[in-house]
């Protein structure tokens, strides 16, 4: 079976798939057309989110019987036309799940104890103590939107600093460990004193953090993002911030963030970009939550490893 490689990955999958009889080809896909030139002779191609895998692509891709996401999300592939056609879409969210869970409850502590604002103070020579005096996260409420890969474990990330554990799943039921309370929507808008969101990119889910969603909180929330950009409406955040609803917010990711995530739209940047960057209660990141040395090897090595589960006896046929 030959597998074409659309984007770079830690050199544990092409070595993986290459030991399990697969024959793999890199570096002849730079960008989309170039690999509509080609993905008709592929079995299966490999992709983190340089471009998007619709319809037309599919329908050129003849021979495909896999795609391969390397990371979580697959809302650049169109999965259910795939599913129409036949071909498997296989992604390795358990891979990065502790970086994301590690980066979501580091950002956190590192607004509730003014840590960055500290951090330049001191290196100019500036000695504030009350004025960096922190909020400790125990004894608080923190609710999780999404309960997958990515909620279960900032739930067990959290497990240690006594905070009330909240966590709402529309899709799941029945599935909150015993240091997690399983409950609603009208809950968590009741209860919350921080909110992390970890649910995918859907049309569901596009916006669904919006003016009418912060202001359904009875009391101030901070606020977390690790899961996609466009999930958050940033002018109701920023909206949300001006009016107190919202007295601090930890995003590492942005809806102005291209489709292959590498970088911003710089030349569109709007003004509540700008509030964010200016806000010493913002704490923004380039979507490296779940980028870490170790997730770089485990996202591919469990990749592969589901590939080869599913197509080890016929890549040398």
């Amino acid at each position: 079976m030959n597998v074409l490689f659309a984007d770079t990955t830690h050199p544990a999958l092409p070595t993986l798939l290459s030991e399990a009889g697969f024959v793999v080809d890199e570096g002849k896909c730079t960008d989309k057309e170039a690999c509509l030139a080609i993905i008709d002779r592929y079995d299966g191609i490999i992709i983190r989110s340089k471009f998007i895998i619709d319809r037309p692509f599919l329908d050129k891709a003849t021979n495909l019987k896999f795609i391969g996401r390397v990371g979580a999300g697959m809302e650049n592939i169109d999965t259910e036309y795939a599913r129409q056609r036949g071909v498997l879409c296989f992604n390795s969210p358990e891979g990065n799940r502790d970086a994301v869970g590690e980066q979501t409850v580091g950002m956190l502590l590192m607004l509730q104890n003014n840590l960055l604002r500290a951090n330049s103070e001191v290196k100019n020579g500036i000695w504030k103590r009350e004025e960096n005096r922190g909020v400790e996260i125990g004894g608080k409420t923190i609710g999780i939107i999404g309960f997958g890969n990515m909620g279960s474990t900032v739930a067990k990330k959290l497990r240690g600093f006594d905070m009330n554990i909240l966590a709402y799943d529309k899709y799941k039921t029945n599935y909150a460990p015993d240091y997690v309370t399983e409950t609603n929507l009208k809950t968590l808008f009741q209860q919350c004193d921080v909110v992390s969101i970890h649910v995918p990119l859907t049309e569901e889910t596009h916006y669904m953090c919006n003016t009418e969603f912060f202001n359904a909180f009875e009391k101030p929330i901070v606020f977390i993002n690790t899961a996609r950009g466009k999930v958050l409406k940033t002018s109701a955040l920023v909206h949300a911030m001006e009016q107190g609803k919202v007295v601090g917010a930890c995003l590492d990711v942005l809806e102005y963030e291209a489709v292959s995530f590498e970088n911003i739209y710089r030349e569109k940047l709007p003004a509540d970009f700008q509030y964010l960057c200016d806000n010493e209660r913002a704490i923004l990141s380039p979507h490296i939550a779940g980028w870490t040395q170790e997730s770089n090897i485990k996202l591919s090595s469990l990749l592969a490893k589901k590939i080869v589960d599913a197509f080890g006896a016929d890549a040398t046929k």
